[in-house]
Parts: C-alpha cells; structure tokens; sequence
C-alpha cells in the first residue's frame, strides 16, 4: 500500500515539472536567504544577460547605423525611448514567470480560445522567424567578411550553429550565462573603442537624446535609402523584441525561490528587476554606440554604407572614416559581428523552445526545434543570395524589413503582458501599480499607431 502510494506521488510530481517552463533549469540555480545585497544580487544575475542580447543583435546594427549615417543623432532619441520601454516590458516578463511559475506563452494560451491562441502562436512563430533571419544575414557575413568564403557557403554554415547551442547545454545554465556575457563585454569594449576613436561631437551627440519633432518625418533624405519612420520602426523592433518577454518570463524561473513565502517571492522580484534593468543598461549603452559610430564616422556617406560589408570595408577607408580608418578597426567590427550573431542563436533557440511549448504543449528534442526554425529562415536568405549573387546590401534590406515586421508583432505580445501583469485576479498584490500599467498601455498604443502610419506609408508612398 505505502509503495503504490509512492509511486502515485512521484507521478504526480512527475507531471508537475513536466508544465514548468524549461523544465530541464527551472528552479535549478540556488540563491542565498541570507547575505549582503551584492552577493544575493550575484546569485541573481545572468537571465538579464540573455535578454540584453536579444537588444543588441544584428538587426540593430543596420538599423542603427543607417540611422546615424542618414540623420546623424536625431534617432539617439528613439535608442533611448526604446530602452526605457524595453526595461518596463521585461520587468512584467521577469515578474509573470516568478509570481505566476508561468512563462508568456503559457499564459496566454491558458488564458485565450483555441483560435485566440492558435493566431498569437503564428504571429510569435513568425517573429522568431524574422529574429533568425537577422541572425542568419549577420552571421554570415561575419564569416564572409573575416574568412573570405563565399557569401552561400557563409549562410549554409550558419546552419550548423545548432551544434554549439547543443554542447553549451550540456555545461549548465549558469555557464550558458557567463558566455553570454562574455561575449555581450566584447561587443561593448570594441564599439566603446571604435566610438572614442571617432571623436563625436558630444554636444549634438547628447542633444540627440531629446526627442525631436523631425524624429517621425516619413520622408527619406537626399542620399539615404530609409526614411526616418522605417528607421524609427526599425530600431524599435530591433530593440523592443517580442521573442525576449517569452524568454525572460521563462528564464526568470531558473532561480529557486521559495513558493510559499511572499517576502522572498518579491525580493526574488527585486532582484530580477535589478539583474534586468543593469543588463538593458548595457545594451542601450551598445545600441547608442553603434549609431553614434555611424553618425560621427559615416554622416554624410549613407549610400556608402548601406550594407554590414561597406561598413567593414568603411572603416578601412581613409576616404570615409577619416584618420582613425584602419584593418583592425575592420576586423574588430567584424569579430563583433560574429559575437553578436553567435549570442542571439543561443537565446533565439531557447525561446522557440518555450513557445512550441507554451502554446502548443508540445515538446520536441531542442536539435529538431533548432533545424526547423533555422531551416524556414535559412530558405529566404539563401534565395536572395542566389538571386542576387550574395550582394550585401540585398540582405541588408531583407534585415531591416525583419526589424519593421518584430515591430509590427511586438503588441501582439505587449498587450496579453500588460494585461496580465495588471490584472490583480492573475497576479495578486503584485499587479502593477496604476502608473506602471499606464506606462505599459500608453506605450503599447504609441507601437501601434507607429506600424499603423508605416503601413499607410508603405500603401500610399508618402
């Protein structure tokens, strides 16, 4: 009697962790009850790191520093409007998965019709779709540009990525972390050096960060190929991603808290929020570097770098960059690109896992998962590799439509988020406060009207 009783209870723990978010890591990580702020802040820190990479991935490069080569620093404003609701969003990500035990998509899809959930699974698919492109292009060219292969042999290789992610799980989580940071102070060492050694004007550059009325002029400049809105969008979705408030609302969970004691459930909130906002720091910090880059090195030369490969031969060119143009600052652009691309493969996979999951209840081996999204991403960009002989500037084009489509997915994901994270029957005494779900609303209205006035651009021509 007591051995089929205890077969019954390991079966129902059994099925319990079997709706955890990552199950694998879920709770995995110990954190200490007792301590001084900086050590329990330690034992906290690495879930923002996989967030902040997904802010400073390719996408955000051209967007970026098309947006400093064309308007100069008028869009550093935009950057930091974009940080500051990328840090409002990811802390109601963080905190649904550490209150509710709940990732995004588990949420939503216990919480909407079959159709309802079925819709919003497209529209998440279809972004991570759009993610892995831009990783894909950057990539590639990375290699393309370090090695010298051929741009198709570049983005066939990047196919095989799914076997570093595969051996990097086997070290742990907490090692997956330190990589990723790693990599994250590498991109940051390398751009803060390309930056001091192009001398911006610190005046405009700082005036830039005050948003403008010009910030939304839908017109595209003599001599650029983006009007200010497409940029504006662009570096949005490159920055605000729907992909990371799934992934964070997962990864918060990873840290083993105490289910029945509120006090350490919100000092588990703090210490997320903490871990979120210094992480996003960083990636605001990386995101305005590369537009300053473009702007104080490239303003003036648009139709010169409309590609990652004109920037990486730009800044080897006296004629463009000035002084400061060398081979190494060539090749460490390019080795940033390449820590880059690497960094949010390790995070895009993680998410498609969490999403298949969440939405669907379905589980497949996580190498099955990886060839199935890198596969559909990899079929456009090998098309218009081959359409148009590997020319940079194509991909690029297909890397900044990418960032405009996250953009215009990104409510999709922002409004189940805010709703329930503001709801007191779902999340308790730790809804957000009033003034955090207006926060919360009136950004997501502005996304929306932004995409509504892009498309009315695209259908019109204006």
């Amino acid at each position: 009697m007591d051995n089929s009783k205890k077969t019954q209870d390991h079966h129902i723990v059994q099925d319990a962790s079997d709706t955890l978010s990552l199950s694998d890591v879920n709770s995995s990580i110990e954190t200490p009850k007792d301590g001084s702020f900086w050590r329990k802040l330690l034992a906290f820190s690495g879930p923002g790191a996989l967030v902040a990479v997904g802010y400073m991935d390719p996408g955000n490069w051209v967007t970026s520093v098309a947006g400093g080569a064309q308007y100069r620093y008028v869009l550093l404003s935009i950057v930091l409007i974009s940080s500051l609701m990328a840090m409002l969003l990811q802390y109601m990500a963080g905190k649904l998965g550490i209150v509710k035990q709940e990732d995004l998509a588990q949420a939503t899809r216990d919480r909407t019709n079959k159709v309802s959930g079925f819709v919003l699974w497209i529209m998440t698919e279809l972004a991570l779709i759009a993610t892995d492109i831009a990783e894909v292009i950057g990539g590639a060219i990375a290699l393309h540009l370090l090695f010298g292969w051929s741009m198709i042999a570049s983005v066939l290789t990047t196919a095989f990525d799914v076997i570093l992610l595969l051996l990097l799980m086997k070290f742990g989580f907490r090692k997956i972390e330190a990589i990723v940071m790693t990599l994250i102070i590498t991109i940051l060492v390398i751009f803060a050096y390309l930056v001091v050694l192009s001398k911006p004007e610190l005046v405009s550059m700082f005036g830039g960060y005050l948003p403008q009325l010009q910030t939304l002029n839908p017109h595209t400049p003599v001599g650029g190929s983006s009007s200010q809105l497409t940029l504006t969008l662009g570096i949005i979705g490159a920055t605000v991603m729907p992909h990371n408030l799934y992934l964070h609302s997962s990864i918060s969970q990873t840290r083993k808290v105490d289910r029945q004691d509120k006090a350490a459930i919100k000092e588990a909130v703090r210490f997320m929020t903490w871990d979120s906002n210094i992480q996003l720091t960083l990636a605001f910090v990386i995101n305005s570097l590369l537009l300053i880059l473009g702007a104080a090195l490239f303003f003036g030369h648009a139709d010169s770098v409309g590609a990652f490969g004109d920037m990486y031969r730009a800044l080897g060119n006296s004629d463009i960059a000035g002084a400061v143009a060398s081979p190494v600052l060539s090749t460490l652009f390019a080795v940033a690109l390449l820590a880059s691309g690497q960094n949010s493969t390790i995070t895009g996979t993680l998410t498609g896992e969490i999403v298949m999951e969440g939405f669907l209840h379905l589980r497949i081996p996580m190498w099955l998962r990886r060839v199935i999204t890198r596969g559909i991403a990899l079929a456009p960009v090998i098309i218009i590799t081959l359409m148009y002989g590997g020319a940079e500037a194509k991909l690029d084009d297909l890397m900044v439509s990418s960032q405009v489509f996250l953009a215009i997915a990104l409510p999709f994901s922002m409004a189940p988020l805010v709703y329930f994270t503001s709801s007191k029957k779902i999340m308790g005494e730790f809804a957000n406060p009033k003034w955090v779900a207006a926060l919360g609303w009136i950004s997501f209205i502005i996304l929306t009207a932004l995409n509504l006035l892009s498309i009315y651009q695209q259908l019109t021509g204006a």
